[in-house]
């Protein structure tokens, strides 16, 4: 596989520390690092970009996640390896990821599940994660950025 082109925020450099603003704020909201990085690595494995799930599990594993629930995370309904507020977090990421396939967008009850488990500002940190991850995602799945090299 070879990139259509360098990643945009290369070309346009000005682009760069903005997003990664946005990712440094999304990891202020107390929500624990790993379940950001699950909710990351979901995310891009749905999105189908394979540079952000390599960087995903490498970031995943480097803040203490096993192997075992990495594996798990495209399975993670099935797999016994989750917290319910993990669960929450997985199901809000699925939903948010892939609005178009529900006529009600995220529907309530993955929002009032979610909700159950992370305050306000938790809630905006997971929200903020899933939209980075989502850019991310359509950047790097659109140019074709090959998975293992780093900016």
């Amino acid at each position: 596989m070879q990139a259509r082109m360098k990643n945009p925020a290369v070309v346009i450099p000005e682009a760069m520390q903005p997003v990664l603003d946005l990712l440094k704020a999304a990891r202020t909201g107390g929500v624990p690092e790993t379940t950001l990085e699950l909710v990351h690595l979901r995310a891009s494995q749905i999105n189908g970009c394979s540079y952000c799930v390599v960087g995903g599990a490498q970031s995943a594993r480097k803040a203490g996640e096993s192997d075992e629930r990495l594996f798990a995370v495209a399975a993670w309904r099935e797999a016994p390896f989750f917290t319910d507020a993990e669960r929450a977090a997985l199901a809000l990421t699925e939903a948010a990821t892939r609005l178009a396939d529900s006529s009600e967008g995220v529907p309530d009850a993955v929002w009032d599940e979610a909700a159950r488990h992370y305050d306000e500002r938790q809630l905006a940190s997971i929200t903020l994660m899933i939209g980075v991850t989502n850019l991310f995602n359509r950047i790097n799945a659109t140019t074709r950025q090959v998975a293992g090299p780093t900016w």
